[in-house]
């Protein structure tokens, strides 16, 4: 058969034969399929016939074939250890013991309405509204449109940090051709509305660049947003509490704990942050900025799939599998501190433990490796050193206190 056949897509057969002896090929509703012994051990055959693949538009990966397929002539015996398929009879092959390399097509683009992603953002913007009329202390039963058009700043401020932070992802993996879907928003009703955004990815990430860029634009594109939301924000009026929830003896005050960086762009601006009167806080909109630094510092913690954990992967290599180790223990460390010295309890400290098991998973999960292991050049090493350090302006020993 003709290698520049419409039926037999995919890299020429010799690119292929020089790793993996093939023995028959089949294609299947787009999949390729290469059925033979491998010549090298399957990481090098994998890294050798990965690119090929992905630059035909493929996902590549090696399979095991364990069980005898029958053939239309009936059974064909086949000596242990034989790792090449016998073709017989009408066509008919066993491939008993043998291997075969199966190549998807990579979905890069969006095929049709993403309906989950959509029902999802859309009850995301609900439920970030309804919590937003608590932080501008509007019924939202009493008078639904009036306080919608309250708290919808609100809401609109968490959603375009999270929203321009994955987007960030998103951008580059189609850019470097990684497989990644459209952010999923995931709505519940704590403080925020929502527990952030996410998007899927498949398949493997083709070098340390496309790893480092990948991850990095999330933060960085999630960071101008927050800064732009802040600076936004601490230009908006406070809110002041009603006298009849100020006066009320069940009344919970939530206490957010300020980042240098939302510090720093307060002294800027000459913005106050209203620290000492417990009826009056910042406009709403800037708790959407306090929101984007908060998930940057979280995200960049260097562990497992987490984008710290592709960014320092792709910088230092597999040193990253031993600084991901230490980080559960630092953040165990961490909330001990502000239990036992700092005499915090309740949220202050769990939010710490709770991250502190998360680290623990993340890093047993591993770090995403790509296919060419090549070092990154300078450039990309002096942005990941900046991007670690905004993180560390994005880091609140306290995010969270609730006085009662």
């Amino acid at each position: 058969m003709d290698d520049g056949d419409r039926t037999n897509p995919g890299p020429p057969l010799e690119t292929i034969e020089a790793v993996f002896a093939v023995t028959d090929r089949e294609v299947a509703d787009g999949t390729l399929r290469y059925y033979g012994a491998p010549r090298v051990p399957p990481e090098p055959l994998l890294s050798e016939l990965w690119p090929a693949f992905h630059e035909a538009g493929y996902e590549l990966h090696l399979e095991r074939r364990r069980v005898d397929e029958s053939t239309r002539d009936g059974p064909i015996t086949v000596h242990d250890g034989e790792l090449s398929p016998e073709r017989v009879g009408n066509g008919g092959t066993t491939r008993r013991g043998g291997y075969v390399l199966v190549a998807e097509p990579a979905e890069l683009g969006i095929d049709g309405i993403p309906w989950t992603n959509v029902v999802l953002f859309l009850a995301t913007v609900l439920s970030t509204l309804f919590v937003g009329t608590q932080w501008y202390y509007v019924d939202p039963f009493g008078d639904p449109v009036g306080a919608t058009l309250e708290a919808w700043p609100f809401a609109a401020a968490i959603l375009v940090v999270l929203g321009v932070h994955e987007m960030g992802h998103y951008v580059m993996s189609r850019y470097h051709r990684v497989q990644a879907s459209l952010p999923y928003f995931l709505p519940v009703p704590t403080l925020i509305g929502t527990m952030g955004a996410v998007i899927k990815m498949k398949g493997r990430m083709p070098d340390r660049k496309a790893l480092f860029d990948i991850g990095v634009a999330g933060p960085i594109a999630g960071l101008v947003a927050t800064v732009a939301v802040t600076i936004v924000g601490l230009h908006l009026e406070p809110v002041t509490a009603p006298q009849s929830v100020a006066n009320d003896p069940d009344a919970v005050e939530i206490r957010l704990g300020y980042p240098p960086m939302l510090e720093l762009l307060a002294a800027a601006f000459d913005q106050p942050l209203y620290r000492d009167d417990p009826t009056t806080s910042i406009n709403p909109v800037v708790v959407g900025g306090w929101v984007g630094m908060f998930i940057t510092f979280l995200n960049l913690i260097p562990v497992g799939q987490l984008d710290g954990g592709h960014v320092l992967r792709a910088m230092v290599g597999s040193l990253q599998e031993t600084v991901a180790a230490l980080v559960p223990a630092v953040l165990f460390s961490f909330a001990a501190y502000l239990y036992y010295v700092g005499g915090y309890a309740g949220t202050s400290v769990s939010v710490w433990a709770i991250w502190g098991v998360f680290a623990i998973l993340l890093a047993a999960a591993g770090p995403a490796n790509p296919v060419d292991d090549t070092e990154l050049g300078r450039g990309r090493i002096a942005l990941g050193i900046v991007t670690f350090v905004l993180g560390a302006l994005c880091f609140i020993p306290v995010p969270v206190e609730i006085i009662e």
